[in-house]
């Protein structure tokens, strides 16, 4: 089987958290980002960063940053488009910077389910979680990049454009919740 570029996607503004970093804020002595990178690192053959500001904060944990192509903060999708175009492998997963919990087989059970799909998204229950997800990379930059030029953000509404299968992790859903607020933090 093919192997993964993994793309943490740090790229956004963090307004629920105050307009703060999330993937640099602290987490039981360390950046958030720094526990995904750990649970993703031993799953995959390259790691990217995708960031938008804190750039430098970044490269210093020991992995290619790349920023967004399209300017504003524009959502998973662009920092996917630029994981996609800097990445080595044929598949790409992304996971977010403020999941620090998830799951060590995550991408091993994405891409057993993936197939012939374009992508396999992780779920729990009747919610998918569209960030955690594996992507055919040459099978879908085309469509990404048509999308976003189109003014396209919604990463549901791309989805629904392509062959999609959802896997069940409800055997570990808790390795999917997000810190997005600083009591989420703070609780954490």
């Amino acid at each position: 089987m093919s192997s993964v570029s993994g793309i943490v996607l740090a790229g956004g503004q963090g307004r629920r958290m105050g307009g703060v970093d999330k993937g640099l804020q602290p987490l039981r002595g360390k950046p958030m980002v720094q526990h995904v990178l750990e649970r993703l690192r031993p799953q995959v053959e390259e790691i990217l960063i995708n960031a938008n500001q804190n750039l430098d904060e970044y490269r210093k944990l020991g992995h290619e940053v790349v920023p967004d192509d399209i300017a504003g903060f524009a959502g998973p999708l662009a920092g996917l488009h630029a994981g996609m175009k800097a990445a080595a492998h044929p598949l790409v997963a992304t996971v977010p910077c403020d999941s620090p919990f998830l799951p060590d087989d995550l991408i091993a059970r994405l891409k057993k389910n993936l197939g012939k799909n374009h992508l396999a998204v992780a779920k729990t229950g009747n919610q998918p979680h569209p960030v955690f997800a594996l992507v055919k990379r040459h099978e879908c930059m085309e469509s990404l990049e048509a999308f976003l030029a189109q003014g396209g953000r919604k990463i549901d509404a791309w989805y629904a454009s392509l062959r999609v299968v959802e896997v069940s992790f409800d055997d570990e859903a808790d390795a999917f919740r997000n810190i997005n607020t600083r009591d989420e933090l703070r609780d954490a």
